[in-house]
Protein backbone atom coordinates (compact mmCIF):
# COMPACT_ATOMS: atom_id res chain seq x y z
CA UNK A 1 0.00 0.00 0.00
CA UNK A 2 1.69 3.47 -1.21
CA UNK A 3 1.89 6.16 1.08
CA UNK A 4 0.58 9.73 0.59
CA UNK A 5 2.47 12.65 1.09
CA UNK A 6 -0.06 13.60 3.90
CA UNK A 7 0.61 10.32 5.46
CA UNK A 8 4.35 10.66 5.01
CA UNK A 9 4.01 13.88 6.16
CA UNK A 10 2.01 13.20 9.26
CA UNK A 11 4.80 10.15 10.35
CA UNK A 12 7.42 12.73 10.31
CA UNK A 13 5.72 15.70 12.53
CA UNK A 14 4.95 12.71 15.07
CA UNK A 15 8.26 11.46 15.02
CA UNK A 16 9.83 14.65 15.68
CA UNK A 17 6.84 15.22 18.06
CA UNK A 18 7.80 12.39 19.93
CA UNK A 19 11.49 12.89 20.30
CA UNK A 20 10.81 16.39 21.66
CA UNK A 21 8.47 15.07 24.33
CA UNK A 22 11.22 12.94 25.75
CA UNK A 23 13.46 14.06 29.12
CA UNK A 24 17.32 14.43 29.11
CA UNK A 25 17.74 11.29 30.85
CA UNK A 26 16.22 9.11 27.84
CA UNK A 27 18.87 11.04 25.54
CA UNK A 28 21.81 8.91 24.76
CA UNK A 29 24.30 9.04 27.25
CA UNK A 30 27.96 9.35 26.93
CA UNK A 31 30.18 5.99 26.90
CA UNK A 32 32.39 5.80 28.66
CA UNK A 33 31.53 7.68 31.63
CA UNK A 34 33.74 6.08 33.86
CA UNK A 35 36.80 3.38 34.28
CA UNK A 36 36.71 0.04 32.08
CA UNK A 37 37.91 -2.85 34.10
CA UNK A 38 39.44 -5.33 32.12
CA UNK A 39 39.99 -8.55 33.52
CA UNK A 40 42.85 -10.86 32.64
CA UNK A 41 42.43 -14.22 34.25
CA UNK A 42 45.90 -15.28 35.09
CA UNK A 43 48.03 -13.85 37.42
CA UNK A 44 50.30 -10.49 36.86
CA UNK A 45 53.34 -11.25 34.83
CA UNK A 46 52.64 -13.72 32.37
CA UNK A 47 51.91 -13.10 28.79
CA UNK A 48 48.38 -11.83 28.93
CA UNK A 49 48.97 -8.92 31.28
CA UNK A 50 51.99 -8.36 29.03
CA UNK A 51 49.32 -7.55 26.27
CA UNK A 52 46.67 -5.84 28.48
CA UNK A 53 48.61 -3.12 30.09
CA UNK A 54 50.00 -2.25 26.60
CA UNK A 55 46.45 -2.44 25.29
CA UNK A 56 45.07 -0.40 28.17
CA UNK A 57 47.57 2.25 27.75
CA UNK A 58 47.27 2.77 23.98
CA UNK A 59 43.30 2.48 24.29
CA UNK A 60 42.99 5.40 27.01
CA UNK A 61 43.22 8.25 24.18
CA UNK A 62 39.66 6.84 22.68
CA UNK A 63 38.21 5.38 25.65
CA UNK A 64 39.53 6.93 29.16
CA UNK A 65 40.68 4.87 31.72
CA UNK A 66 41.05 1.26 31.91
CA UNK A 67 41.79 -0.70 34.83
CA UNK A 68 43.31 -4.19 34.51
CA UNK A 69 42.80 -6.56 37.25
CA UNK A 70 44.06 -9.53 37.54
CA UNK A 71 41.60 -12.56 38.97
CA UNK A 72 44.34 -15.82 38.29
CA UNK A 73 43.57 -19.48 39.21
CA UNK A 74 41.48 -22.47 38.05
CA UNK A 75 43.09 -22.58 34.61
CA UNK A 76 41.55 -19.05 34.07
CA UNK A 77 37.80 -20.30 34.89
CA UNK A 78 37.96 -17.88 37.53
CA UNK A 79 38.91 -14.81 36.24
CA UNK A 80 36.07 -15.77 32.79
CA UNK A 81 33.63 -16.52 35.56
CA UNK A 82 33.85 -13.40 37.57
CA UNK A 83 33.70 -11.44 33.99
CA UNK A 84 30.48 -13.56 33.03
CA UNK A 85 29.02 -12.92 36.18
CA UNK A 86 29.27 -9.26 35.89
CA UNK A 87 26.76 -6.70 34.85
CA UNK A 88 26.51 -6.92 30.93
CA UNK A 89 26.53 -3.12 30.98
CA UNK A 90 30.08 -2.78 28.64
CA UNK A 91 32.31 -1.78 31.47
CA UNK A 92 33.79 -5.16 31.79
CA UNK A 93 35.74 -6.61 29.27
CA UNK A 94 38.23 -10.00 29.51
CA UNK A 95 40.99 -10.51 28.06
CA UNK A 96 40.93 -14.17 27.38
CA UNK A 97 42.09 -16.75 24.65
CA UNK A 98 40.14 -19.69 23.41
CA UNK A 99 42.01 -22.98 25.41
CA UNK A 100 40.49 -22.22 28.76
CA UNK A 101 37.13 -21.61 27.51
CA UNK A 102 37.21 -24.54 25.52
CA UNK A 103 38.55 -26.65 28.87
CA UNK A 104 36.05 -25.06 30.61
CA UNK A 105 33.07 -26.99 28.89
CA UNK A 106 35.20 -29.94 27.79
CA UNK A 107 36.72 -30.91 31.01
CA UNK A 108 34.89 -29.92 34.10
CA UNK A 109 31.62 -31.54 35.36
CA UNK A 110 30.13 -28.78 36.55
CA UNK A 111 31.89 -25.36 34.40
CA UNK A 112 31.87 -21.57 36.36
CA UNK A 113 30.46 -20.54 32.96
CA UNK A 114 29.24 -21.07 29.17
CA UNK A 115 31.52 -19.95 26.88
CA UNK A 116 29.00 -19.84 24.21
CA UNK A 117 26.06 -18.04 26.21
CA UNK A 118 28.07 -16.08 28.64
CA UNK A 119 31.00 -14.56 26.23
CA UNK A 120 30.93 -12.14 23.11
CA UNK A 121 34.01 -11.84 21.13
CA UNK A 122 34.86 -8.37 20.31
CA UNK A 123 38.45 -8.26 18.98
CA UNK A 124 41.93 -10.05 18.61
CA UNK A 125 44.79 -8.54 19.66
CA UNK A 126 47.45 -11.14 19.26
CA UNK A 127 47.97 -14.80 17.68
CA UNK A 128 50.12 -17.22 19.81
CA UNK A 129 52.07 -19.52 18.68
CA UNK A 130 52.94 -22.98 20.66
CA UNK A 131 55.95 -24.17 20.03
CA UNK A 132 59.00 -26.81 21.68
CA UNK A 133 62.04 -25.53 22.37
CA UNK A 134 65.51 -27.51 23.56
CA UNK A 135 68.96 -25.88 25.28
CA UNK A 136 71.72 -26.02 22.35
CA UNK A 137 73.45 -28.84 24.11
CA UNK A 138 70.81 -31.36 24.29
CA UNK A 139 71.44 -34.00 21.59
CA UNK A 140 67.76 -33.57 19.76
CA UNK A 141 67.58 -31.64 16.92
CA UNK A 142 64.02 -32.28 15.51
CA UNK A 143 60.75 -33.41 17.35
CA UNK A 144 61.43 -36.89 16.49
CA UNK A 145 64.79 -36.80 18.31
CA UNK A 146 63.25 -35.23 21.19
CA UNK A 147 60.75 -37.93 21.64
CA UNK A 148 62.89 -40.83 21.08
CA UNK A 149 65.45 -39.50 23.77
CA UNK A 150 62.59 -38.64 26.49
CA UNK A 151 61.59 -42.22 25.53
CA UNK A 152 65.13 -43.33 26.40
CA UNK A 153 65.06 -41.88 29.75
CA UNK A 154 61.50 -42.66 31.33
CA UNK A 155 60.58 -40.40 34.19
CA UNK A 156 64.34 -38.50 34.13
CA UNK A 157 63.23 -35.82 31.43
CA UNK A 158 64.21 -32.30 32.35
CA UNK A 159 61.55 -29.51 30.91
CA UNK A 160 59.46 -26.73 31.81
CA UNK A 161 55.92 -25.71 31.22
CA UNK A 162 53.05 -23.38 31.87
CA UNK A 163 50.71 -25.78 32.81
CA UNK A 164 51.09 -25.68 36.18
CA UNK A 165 49.64 -29.22 38.34
CA UNK A 166 49.48 -30.80 35.25
CA UNK A 167 51.90 -34.13 34.56
CA UNK A 168 53.00 -34.67 30.86
CA UNK A 169 52.79 -37.94 29.91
Amino acid sequence: MRKSRRDILKLLVGGAAAHLSFSDDVAAQPYPDRPIRLIVPFPPGGAYDSLARPWADRIKPLLGSVVVENIGGAGASLGASAFAKSRPDGYTILLGGTLPHVNEVLLKARPLYDPIKDLDPIMQIAIGHLCFAVHPSMPAKTLDELVAYVKGIPGRSPMATSALGRPIT
